[in-house]
């Protein structure tokens, strides 16, 4: 076994610290058959304006939906993508990167995006998009690709298992759950990534602000993004 895991559930245009440790892994797995959460992630993300930091969210389906899964979600405007694409146009168009850049998310926004409605799908093309532009090697699986059985924590062994992985990655907030001792008796390590000591980059107004989508990142060092994280 030598294969290294991510599992985790997509964000939409997530932070960077989302795609921290893809480079030491082989297999991301997207666990989204976890239960669609509102007011969280999934659906939305932060970018940087001259006035401050601002939510994009798309809008989703959820009425009478209660305990829909994540990929169950689905769009209830697919207007959300030429609004989404404006304001992210209009804040960033100065930055210093912007044109190197924006053709990349143009294209994806206004035309792959807006035939998606499943949020799962949409969160998937722009990761894929991302991992593209930081040039990382990792494969990425659904995860109803797989027998999810077990626990919580057994649930994830079972994944490593069936993907022959030695390795497991995952964030210091997992430590609040998971049980340690499985991934010691299953002979799967148990690493957790450092999110914290991240460098700056300059942005383009004053109070620097590291948890925003990383369009933030990509639109400010442009294809440097690639090294931002060696």
């Amino acid at each position: 076994m030598n294969n290294k895991v991510i599992i985790t559930q997509s964000n939409y245009i997530p932070w960077k610290g989302y795609f921290t440790t893809m480079r030491k892994a082989t297999h991301f797995v997207i666990y989204d058959d976890a239960q669609y959460t509102k007011r969280d992630w999934r659906n939305r993300n932060k970018i940087v304006t001259p006035n401050g930091l601002r939510w994009l969210s798309i809008p989703i389906d959820v009425k009478g939906k209660y305990h829909q899964k994540i990929n169950q979600a689905k769009v209830s405007d697919p207007s959300w993508t030429t609004d989404h694409w404006n304001k992210i146009y209009q804040n960033y168009k100065k930055a210093p990167c912007f044109k190197e850049l924006s053709g990349h998310f143009e294209e994806l926004y206004l035309d792959k995006l807006r035939h998606l409605e499943n949020l799962t799908d949409i969160n998937r093309a722009i990761l894929e998009k991302c991992i593209e532009l930081l040039e990382i090697e990792i494969k990425i699986m659904d995860s109803r690709n797989f027998n999810l059985r077990g626990g919580k924590t057994e649930k994830l062994i079972n994944v490593c298992k069936d993907l022959e992985a030695d390795e497991y990655f995952t964030g210091s907030a997992a430590k609040n759950y998971i049980e340690e001792d499985l991934f010691l008796n299953n002979g799967v390590k148990l690493s957790y990534y450092d999110l914290d000591g991240f460098p700056r980059y300059e942005q383009q107004w004053d109070d620097f602000e590291h948890k925003v989508s990383i369009l933030d990142m990509f639109f400010n060092l442009g294809f440097e993004s690639k090294n931002y994280f060696n």
